[in-house]
Order: structure tokens, then C-alpha cells, then sequence
């Protein structure tokens, strides 16, 4: 087992929170050298609801901070980089990086272990991951809950399991503030929070077709199949208003 970290990569920050520049292959490879160096590292997949949280809890703000690995996952945050004069250069969905790290796993013999989600979706995505790579090992399965009391319990059954990769389906920021409690106790050397990814992976959830995806409009046809999350939609506009705000400020500053 390497001692050496992986490369850090070059980023760029949407209003106060970093967002890496990597490409899904990339993100693999950087994974692939996190598991040889075997030292916890945390992976966040940043939309743009996590940068409007991040702007009122302190908390989520320092975990994303120190988050070893922070993929940019939404349309948004692309349009957001842009828009601030730091491009990135590929979109890597959170569910993209979860089937991903299911392909490196399965080729390089590593163990897979999902968590969280409704009971039986962690399984019912195994299975589906199995499907498409018969190489997969699944280290294991649980639903639990973030819950401070069943986090000992948690705790014992994956270092039990000792997988090499974690996928945490708590919902975001409750799945990246259980990581950062727990990554040093866990034994596992990359752990990710993937919100509804195991739903989408186990069929309960329909992902948008990809015509929406290669639009950026993903976001639309998740509000048109599930309509009750039109409140949490509404962190767009106020997203798009900052990142203008602070696009004209930079020209000011820059013309000053």
C-alpha cells in the first residue's frame, strides 16, 4: 500500500465553496491512488444546493472545505464557473461517480459497501450493480440512519465489512456531516455522500433521459416527476442572483 496522497487538483470557488477541476476519469484515478494510500479521504458532489447550504451552516461549509475530493456535479455549478471566469471542464454526476467507482471496484477487486437510503434500496442497487459489473464484490448493505445513536452500530458493522469505497444516501448535508464524524473510525479510504443516487441506481427513482441531461435540465424533469421539491427549486434563482452580483463585482474590481 502506497504512501503517497493523491494529486491535489486545481479548483475553482462558487461563492465560498471549492469546487474541483476534474474529469469523471480523473476523479476515478485520483480514487483508484486514494485506496493505495489507504488514509481516509471524504468526496462531496457539489450542486447548487449544497453552495446556497453552505452559506448558512458553518458546519457543512467546513466539512465541504476539507473535503479531499469536491466533483462538480450539477449544470449549475458549471454555468456558475463559467459565469465567474473559472471554467470547468466536465460535469461529473453524482450518479455517474457512483457507477464509476462500481466499475473501478469491480476491476480492481475493491469492496463496495451502500448505506442508507429506504430499507431494501441499498439492496435492490447492489443487485443492479452486480448486473452490469459480475466482478463487484458488495462488502454489504444497511439502511440505518444518521442518527447519532446508531452510529456505533454503523460503525462496527462496516469496519467489519472493510470495504475500500463508502456510499453514503443520508441526504445532503446529513450524509456529509456523518462521513466527516465518522471517516477516521471507518477504516474506509473513500467515502462519498450520493443523496438519491442508490434510487436512481435500484430503478425505485427514473433518472431524467439524457436529451434533458445534455441540456442541463435535469433539475426540471426531477421537479416535473416529483413536484413536491419545488421548495428546495427555489434556491436556483437566489443561486443565479449571487453569482451574477459577485460576477459584477469582480468586473468592477478588475476595472478599478
Amino acid at each position: 500500500m502506497s504512501n503517497n496522497p493523491p494529486p491535489t487538483p486545481t479548483s475553482a470557488h462558487i461563492l465560498g465553496v471549492r469546487v474541483d477541476d476534474v474529469t469523471l476519469d480523473e476523479a476515478l484515478s485520483w480514487a483508484e491512488r486514494a485506496i493505495q494510500s489507504g488514509a481516509p479521504r471524504q468526496v462531496a458532489t457539489v450542486n447548487v444546493e449544497f453552495v446556497m447550504a453552505a452559506r448558512g451552516d458553518g458546519e457543512f461549509r467546513r466539512v465541504l472545505a476539507g473535503s479531499a475530493l469536491c466533483v462538480p456535479d450539477s449544470a449549475g455549478i458549471m454555468w456558475a464557473a463559467r459565469t465567474l471566469g473559472r471554467p470547468l471542464r466536465e460535469r461529473i454526476p453524482g450518479v455517474e461517480m457512483a457507477q464509476g467507482l462500481a466499475a473501478l471496484a469491480a476491476q480492481r477487486g475493491y469492496g463496495l459497501y451502500l448505506l442508507g437510503a429506504a430499507p431494501g434500496v441499498a439492496e435492490q442497487a447492489a443487485a443492479k450493480l452486480r448486473e452490469a459489473h459480475p466482478a463487484l464484490r458488495i462488502a454489504g448493505t444497511y439502511a440505518g440512519s444518521p442518527a447519532a445513536a446508531e452510529e456505533a452500530e454503523i460503525v462496527a458493522r462496516i469496519r467489519q465489512a472493510a470495504p475500500q469505497i463508502l456510499l453514503v444516501a443520508y441526504g445532503a448535508p446529513k450524509q456529509e456531516l456523518w462521513i466527516s464524524r465518522n471517516m477516521h473510525r471507518l477504516g474506509v479510504p473513500v467515502l462519498m455522500g450520493v443523496g438519491g443516487t442508490l434510487d436512481y441506481l435500484a430503478g425505485v427513482v427514473k433518472r431524467a433521459p439524457a436529451a434533458w441531461r445534455r441540456l442541463g435540465l435535469e433539475w426540471l424533469y426531477r421537479l416535473y416527476r416529483q413536484p413536491w421539491r419545488w421548495r428546495r427549486m427555489l434556491s436556483l434563482p437566489h443561486f443565479a442572483w449571487r453569482v451574477l452580483v459577485a460576477r459584477l463585482g469582480r468586473a468592477e474590481e478588475e476595472r478599478c
